[in-house]
């Protein structure tokens, strides 16, 4: 059986933190991605969370400068956990989106997906 590890999200841009380098430019953002639901009495809900993306200039990643606060996003690539051992003492892990495929979403018929 083939295994697979990827994941698609859209969303809107948290913090953005830029990497630059003499061979590769890179962007580190968080991810606010919306659940809505109803809950048992019928109230409308929304479930926010939030992902750590990492990307790096590449073919189908370009021009990573132009991400700021605010945009709308459309993340495409596969999870990686990182295992570290805090200042505290305490083993934690941080889940982050290494992102393959990324694209500002000016319009949201960009996809030909409804937002």
């Amino acid at each position: 059986m083939e295994q697979l590890n990827r994941i698609e999200l859209r969303g809107n841009v948290g913090n953005v933190r830029v990497h630059r380098s003499d061979v590769r430019n890179g962007v580190s953002f968080t991810l606010a991605t919306n659940f809505a639901y109803r809950d048992k009495d019928g109230s409308p809900n929304i479930e926010t969370q939030w992902h750590n993306v990492l990307a790096w200039d590449g073919k189908n990643i370009q021009d990573i400068s132009r991400i700021k606060k605010g945009d709308k996003v459309y993340v495409q690539g596969r999870m990686r956990y990182q295992h570290y051992t805090g200042t505290d003492g305490i083993d934690r892990v941080q889940a982050e989106v290494l992102a393959s495929r990324l694209a500002l979403i000016d319009d949201p018929d960009v996809l030909g997906v409804e937002m």
